[in-house]
């Protein structure tokens, strides 16, 4: 869906000129994109279901560069949108119409490699494989994982704390990045954490990371590399019954055993899947679950067993142990390949992502068949199970009126469900547009008011990547008079930015 816009009149277009002209200056050469025809690229990220294309496009190649554009905007009120790699499926970077579309593409650079204090130091373009490809050679690797991991970029896995498969056991990005640079709006450069573990003060990491674009811009970033395992196994395992699956998920954690990953998925992504990959999935399940173990030998041994014994209790019907490396990856090619695999039997599909507790799992899935009956659209399942997160995909065709309305319905009624059993609306796709009005189903006005505050401590104009997380913004300076009447937060009437 493109989103029209009115006509602009005369002095918009001399505005927009002076902007382009302007920002030519800061980033001479192809460093500005004006026309709208080169500017298509850019008109959506990965959450395709609306589109808009920008202002305009300003793709600078050093810190300095972001620093004086983003001074350039703060004293002239102009709105901006930063991008990474655009495979955001929450359109957090989707465009603004009258915003300047910030480009971090061209910091590709891995800066250094420092293998004694085990870290990277990388700009924010380059991609999140192509980290664990560079230090691959003695061993190491990052640990964030996300299946569009060669085309992901370890900025935007910043904005939305991507997580991936082998997050269950060594965290999300918050886990694993330990500093970073930062540009505020007016253009000013921080330096935030570093290469220690540890640093004084107050957790700034922890607020940059998700952020989504709204505090500032990432300019560089200090990664935590990791020793790889001396052993990795993986085990496929099959039931008659995606509540089956779900409870073994429970079991193997209510056990102690923390699997470097454990992966769902149900019958129609396990036959996408198989289609497009060939990983030698069984057809006859109604889900199938991937546990991976690693660590020493001996203790990787052990906890198979322990593992093979819990999925027998739960009813499992098939179980494939692992017996060499190249097919413990063909078990996770086919898992990694669940998006693109399921994008072959459907013109559409919405992934939606949204976390519960792990022992609501069965009942969920439940609820989950029961609206798919509802809205008559099919619904292929692939989930983060170890810890939670889950990645309905649902099917539909745009040409079909009315399709798109009953598959975005769907999707809220799932993220609905998911807060409901004591969960959270977005596990490591982030808010943006997509979930931006189902916040208050979560949160209350004074959860969202506080959030708001801190967004302003950096961002007083609210120029940074405006309209998306919050579904109602207030100026910074109404902020301060928010008062309560009678146990509800009133704000005064204001415009949206």
């Amino acid at each position: 869906m493109t989103i029209l816009m009115p006509a602009a009149d005369e002095a918009v277009l001399q505005r927009r000129e002076s902007i382009v002209s302007a920002l030519r200056q800061i980033v001479p050469g192809e460093g500005v994109i004006s026309s709208a025809a080169e500017m298509l690229p850019y008109e959506s990220d990965g959450f395709t279901a609306y589109r808009q294309p920008p202002m305009v496009v300003v793709l600078p190649e050093t810190t300095e560069q972001v620093s004086q554009v983003l001074r350039y905007c703060h004293d002239n009120g102009i709105k901006v949108v930063p991008r990474g790699s655009g495979t955001s499926l929450s359109g957090g970077s989707m465009p603004l119409a009258d915003a300047v579309l910030l480009g971090l593409g061209k910091f590709k650079r891995i800066r250094e490699i420092d293998f004694d204090n085990r870290v990277v130091v990388t700009e924010p373009g380059v991609t999140n494989l192509a980290i664990s490809q560079a230090v691959a050679h003695a061993g190491f690797y990052y640990a964030p994982d996300p299946s569009s991991q060669i085309a992901c970029s370890i900025g935007g896995n910043i904005a939305e704390n991507s997580g991936g498969v082998h997050c269950l056991k060594y965290g999300m990005t918050t886990n694993n990045v330990l500093g970073c640079e930062i540009v505020l709006i007016n253009g000013e450069i921080l330096r935030i954490g570093g290469k220690a573990p540890e640093c004084a003060g107050y957790d700034l990491m922890g607020i940059i990371t998700g952020s989504e674009g709204l505090l500032g811009v990432v300019t560089e970033v200090t990664v935590r590399i990791l020793q790889k395992p001396e052993t990795a196994r993986a085990l496929m395992i099959g039931f008659a019954e995606v509540e089956q699956a779900g409870e073994c998920v429970a079991r193997v954690i209510s056990a102690g055993i923390i699997p470097g990953g454990m992966e769902m998925m149900d019958k129609p992504a396990i036959h996408a899947a198989e289609a497009f990959v060939h990983a030698g999935y069984p057809l006859d399940v109604e889900a199938l679950l991937i546990v991976e173990l690693d660590g020493p030998s001996v203790e990787v041994d052990d906890l198979i067993k322990r593992v093979e014994t819990i999925a027998q209790g739960c009813g499992s019907t098939t179980c494939q142990i692992s017996t060499s490396e190249q097919e413990r990856v063909l078990f996770w090619a086919g898992r990694k390949a669940a998006f693109p695999a399921v994008g072959r039997i459907s013109p559409d599909y919405l992934c939606m992502d949204g976390t519960i507790p792990r022992g609501k799992l069965p009942l969920v899935l439940t609820r989950m068949q029961e609206m798919s009956v509802k809205y008559g659209l099919r619904c292929a399942n692939v989930f983060h199970a170890g810890d939670g997160n889950l990645h309905p995909l649902i099917l539909y065709d745009a040409n079909q009126p009315g399709e798109m309305e009953r598959a975005e319905a769907f999707g809220a009624d799932i993220l609905r469900l998911c807060v409901e059993v004591g969960g959270v609306l977005t596990g490591e796709h982030g808010v943006g547009i997509e979930k931006r009005d189902l916040m208050p189903e979560m949160f209350s006005e004074i959860d969202l008011a506080q959030q708001q505050r801190l967004k302003c401590a950096f961002d007083t104009q609210g120029l940074l990547n405006p309209g998306k997380v919050f579904p109602t913004l207030h100026r910074c300076a109404e902020l301060g008079r928010v008062h309560v009447h009678g146990g509800k937060l009133a704000f005064p009437e204001l415009p949206r930015f």
